[in-house]
């Protein structure tokens, strides 16, 4: 494995699998068994998964819902999502922790930076709830903050397509992906990798961020080799 330790970022929308929303139970197996997969050969693996498939906090400010109440809702449903994922992860073998920016004493543990440590160096799998517990954060921006708080050496994005491409391959069959951008070049170009803050806070810490299709069985530990099969955003 090309790193010890890596941050997946997972969107709500991807636990749907093929429903149009709230979780598919195959699609939690299919997931946990990828990440144990990993997890058997010595990575120590946080996750951070988005709520976009039960709520998110944009569109119910969009309805007009104030923005703080509908980001919270949205917080709220990442540890549904992160329950999820950690029950299917125990079901297959794989000793998990839910650590939540909201403290919920009776569902799961508050995060904690050191503990959050320990866990991952015990050989757990992390998952980071609520976001930074904070509205107006996304989960793209939790997910480079945890990165950086517990040293990934990486944050991998798990998304449907299999990288950056300069259009939307799934409209534009005629569209380019590339390989290697800097962030700078993310930003400029308005890139829809991650928003605007997550982006800048992995170029000003050199986080490196790496995108690929997360629904091609093998590919989290084939990203978790190295091997090209996306798109690496560095500086």
């Amino acid at each position: 494995m090309k790193f010890r330790r890596i941050l997946l970022k997972i969107s709500g929308e991807a636990l749907m699998g093929e429903g149009t929303y709230g979780i598919s139970p195959e699609m939690i197996r299919f997931v946990a068994s990828e990440i144990k997969t990993v997890h058997e050969r010595g990575v120590q693996l946080a996750l951070v998964i988005g709520a976009g498939n039960i709520f998110r906090g944009v569109a119910g400010a969009a309805g007009g819902m104030d923005r703080g109440a509908a980001d919270n809702m949205g917080m709220l449903g990442t540890v549904i999502n992160s329950l999820a994922m950690q029950d299917g992860l125990e079901k297959a073998g794989v000793p998990t922790r839910v650590m939540s920016a909201i403290t919920m004493m009776n569902v799961c543990e508050p995060y904690v930076r050191t503990q959050a440590l320990h866990h991952l160096e015990v050989g757990r799998v992390v998952i980071f709830a609520a976001g930074t517990g904070n509205p107006y954060f996304t989960t793209d921006t939790a997910g480079v903050l945890r990165a950086l708080e517990i040293q990934a050496d990486v944050i991998m994005k798990a998304t449907r397509v299999d990288g950056v491409y300069d259009s939307d391959p799934e409209r534009d069959s005629s569209a380019v992906r590339f390989e290697q951008l800097s962030y700078t070049r993310v930003l400029q170009d308005e890139l829809r990798v991650m928003d605007a803050a997550g982006i800048s806070l992995a170029r000003e810490n050199d986080l490196p961020i790496f995108v690929f299709n997360m629904k091609e069985p093998g590919n989290i530990a084939r990203a978790a080799a190295g091997d090209d099969i996306g798109t690496l955003i560095s500086s």
